[in-house]
């Protein structure tokens, strides 16, 4: 008996019994029983590191900032080309504009000139007097504040460009095609041309070379010789 004893006390003290009664229906009450919650047994895992590592997420930080670099500068690039492309229209449309207003202004004045052609013959002739010069001196005035100039004068040096000649001459006296002769006046308004000028030019011509008188016994450059009268 001893030995056993021993045995016993060495295994510790046994697990006591548990018996589950599972019958659905109650043998005293004769009830249904609800159903026992079973025990569930939830086996712990270890947690397993899904996302990248350390390393791997600095390299996709990278990679990302270098994409969003590259897609700004491109953006930056387009908008640049989009502003300059503005920048060039709208210049091209002021500079359209311009034009249609300064051609249609030349157009005015042009059809102006005879009248300004008819005032400057009545100033020359006497005419241009009292109120009547008063309207002629106001609508000049008017007509080169609003870009007018006329040119063509004696004097000036010929430009094929704004003159047309009608008459030509030679002098010694100018160095080159010159002005000698105005018939009538030209104008210009801004950079255009509405009317060249009638003149009359006057070009270059070498004076002749003076001729020394023969001196005693000398033959005449030309070689002739008078013969004296036979009677």
């Amino acid at each position: 008996m001893t030995p056993r004893h021993s045995e016993a006390e060495g295994r510790g003290p046994e697990e006591p019994v548990v018996v589950r009664d599972r019958r659905r229906v109650d043998p005293q009450t004769g009830e249904v029983r609800p159903p026992a919650p079973e025990e569930v047994q939830v086996d712990e895992a270890p947690a397993q590191h899904a996302g990248p590592s350390l390393g791997d997420s600095v390299d996709d930080a990278v990679t990302v900032a270098s994409d969003v670099e590259k897609q700004l500068a491109e953006r930056t690039a387009d908008l640049q080309r989009l502003q300059a492309e503005y920048a060039n229209y709208r210049k091209r449309v002021d500079r359209d504009r311009e034009s249609v207003v300064l051609g249609a202004k030349a157009s005015v004045v042009g059809d102006l000139l005879p009248l300004l052609d008819d005032l400057e013959r009545a100033e020359q002739h006497g005419d241009l007097t009292g109120a009547f010069k008063a309207v002629g001196d106001k609508l000049v005035s008017g007509l080169q504040r609003a870009g007018l100039e006329s040119f063509g004068a004696e004097g000036e040096p010929f430009d094929p460009s704004v003159h047309e000649a009608v008459q030509h001459n030679t002098s010694p006296d100018v160095a080159g095609p010159t002005v000698t002769v105005v018939m009538r006046r030209g104008y210009r308004f801004g950079d255009r041309v509405l009317r060249a000028a009638l003149v009359g030019v006057t070009d270059h011509e070498p004076a002749a070379a003076p001729v020394d008188p023969p001196v005693g016994g000398e033959l005449p450059l030309d070689g002739s010789i008078d013969e004296p009268n036979q009677q």
